[in-house]
This record gives C-alpha cells, structure tokens and sequence, in this order.
C-alpha cells in the first residue's frame, strides 16, 4: 500500500486528512438503499480509491469496485479476493451471509 499522507500539512495530518483510502467496504444495512450505495462506491473510485467491496448480504450479492472498469457483481461468492491491493487477503462470506 501507498502511503497517501505524504505532502500533508501537520495539521493536515493531525485531523480529518483530506484523502481517500486504497480500500473501502460498505456492508448494506436494512436501511441503505442499493442505489445510494452504489453512488456513493463511485464516489469512493472517483476520488482515488483503488478497491471498494460493497456487500448486499439480503441479495447475497458483493458489487466489486475498481477504476476505470464496471463493478463486478458476484452472486453468493464464499469468498471474496482483494489482490492485489491487499496481497494475501480474502475475505470468506459464511459469517457476513
């Protein structure tokens, strides 16, 4: 991973920095709309993140983010890879689901 916080200011670094991270997850709650959801995963990508996990556990869907391609959307997947932005890393679904 890139360390993002290079060229802050101190005070900058020492509150709510103004930079997005690598890697985002946004877990539906019975609340969220899908829609809202979704826009706000582009928004994610649009402003620098490089992977975004956006999990509908009453679809059983995991809507995968990434920049400039369109999100690919993985039905009831047991497990979930996040390479290579977070090498080694998969994220299995039986405890989310």
């Amino acid at each position: 991973m890139r360390v993002r916080n290079v060229g802050l200011s101190e005070e900058q670094k020492a509150s709510f920095a103004p930079i997005c991270p690598d890697f985002v997850v946004e877990l539906r709650s019975q609340s969220d709309t899908l829609s809202g959801l979704q826009k706000k995963m582009e928004e994610y990508i649009d402003n620098g993140a490089l992977l975004g996990l956006l999990i509908d556990r009453k679809n059983r869907k995991v809507h995968i983010y990434r920049p400039k391609q369109q999100p690919e959307i993985l039905d009831n997947p047991e497990t979930v890879s996040c390479e290579p932005i977070l090498p080694g890393f998969v994220l299995r679904m039986a405890k989310i689901w």
